[in-house]
């Protein structure tokens, strides 16, 4: 199953045409595609799909969401090391 985690913005870049951030999970950074949320800023909190950061989130919603993931062991598969 995926799911959409919260994130916390940590850098953002370009990569050629694409705008990308490095987004920070409990303790796991990903990079992640801010392409669908060009209002996202250094700091913001968004929610992550399979790469793609899709909405902004506020912290106390990203934190609550993010709790209830971890308590639901939903967290575990979702943010596991890809073969990439």
């Amino acid at each position: 199953m995926c799911l959409a985690i919260p994130g916390k913005i940590l850098e953002i870049e370009m990569q050629g045409a694409m705008r990308a951030a490095r987004v920070q999970f409990g303790g796991i950074v990903r990079q992640v595609s801010l392409d669908f949320v060009p209002e996202a800023g250094l700091g913001d909190y968004v929610m992550v799909h399979v790469g793609f950061a899709l909405s902004l989130v506020d912290r106390v919603e990203a934190d609550r969401t993010y709790k209830l993931l971890q308590e639901m062991g939903m967290l575990e598969s979702e943010l596991a090391p890809t073969d990439s």
